[in-house]
């Protein structure tokens, strides 16, 4: 009995569900290619991106074998689409989407999520493990339908993922964080958006607006030091935008 398949992990949906040639004719009986969209995500991370297998294998969760196989079926659909004029139509296959792309989804859907915030004073608190309050905000209809401020002394840095996770919450804005919290909220399925500064309402309102600016690669390892940028954006900055469904890169 073959093993069950992976479902792979696809980060960006296909912008159309395909291509036809300009003058194709149905008459000419060119059999439609099927691309699925788990094959379309090689295509976009490898060729496009410019990942290596071994990326491309990690962002979506699988064995690099297994995104060999997938890039060469994808390559070969392409190669038949373009040289025998047969239209190229993508869609189906063993995928689920990543958390950010679920969460975009529920925006542009118009769906109710939770957006929580390291919050002191208004600001974005620049240290996620030391965060004693987080304001959660509640997003509908693109709009903040409710927001407040949850006590979160005595947490600490195990146990504040937990934390977020039993307040429903599906988006964490932050400034610095260290490695093994966002490990942490990986497993909670949490979407970690760190590297932010300034007021937590204007940050709440950027991401909504598809312009919050933030740091994919933000980590901060100090532990008792003053001298420290946990929320720096100097390396791996990304633009939140929406409308083109490329909130990571």
């Amino acid at each position: 009995m073959p093993r069950p398949q992976k479902s792979r992990t696809v980060d960006s949906m296909p912008n159309s569900d395909g291509l036809i040639p300009a003058f194709y004719c149905a008459e000419n009986n060119n059999k439609e290619i099927f691309l699925t969209v788990d094959e379309f995500e090689t295509i976009r991370l490898i060729d496009y991106q410019k990942l290596t297998q071994e990326q491309c294998a990690e962002s979506m969760n699988v064995s690099r074998s297994t995104v060999a196989a997938m890039y060469e079926a994808a390559r070969f659909k392409l190669a038949d689409a373009l040289l025998n004029e047969k239209p190229l139509l993508i869609g189906g296959g063993n995928f689920t989407l990543s958390k950010d792309q679920r969460n975009l989804a529920k925006l542009e859907e118009n769906k109710k999520m939770k957006i929580a915030v390291t919050y002191e004073n208004g600001q974005v608190y620049q240290h996620f493990g030391h965060c004693k309050e987080f304001k959660v905000y509640t997003v509908e209809n693109k709009t903040v339908t409710e927001s407040v401020v949850l006590d979160a002394a005595g947490s600490g840095h195990g146990a504040l993922a937990g934390f977020l996770k039993k307040a429903d919450v599906d988006i964490l804005i932050c400034g610095g964080i260290g490695g093994g919290a966002k490990i942490a909220l990986a497993e909670a399925e949490i979407q970690l958006l760190g590297g932010v500064h300034g007021s937590t309402d204007d940050a709440v309102n950027a991401y909504i607006n598809g312009t919050l600016e933030y740091n994919a690669n933000v980590e901060c390892n100090h532990h008792g030091s003053g001298n420290h940028s946990c929320g720096s954006h100097e390396h791996g900055e990304h633009r939140c935008g929406h409308s083109q469904h490329k909130c990571h890169n």
